[in-house]
């Protein structure tokens, strides 16, 4: 099981740090594992999050 801190999660992601910090005191975001003072993101939840917020078609969306 592969588990990220702030810093490599946000990398993962492609966003900051304080953004996730931002989603967390928001209670959105990608799910986290809080060991004491201790903040760590799964690699599973960093995807199923990404997964969750993929929408349309890439390219405009033009159906034939």
């Amino acid at each position: 099981m592969e588990i990220y801190n702030e810093k490599d999660a946000a990398e993962q992601l492609g966003c900051s740090v304080a953004l996730l910090r931002k989603w967390r005191q928001q209670k959105q975001g990608p799910r986290v594992v809080k060991m004491g003072r201790l903040v760590r993101y799964r690699a599973a939840d960093l995807e199923q999050f990404l997964n969750d917020h993929t929408r349309g078609v890439a390219g405009g969306g033009q159906q034939a």
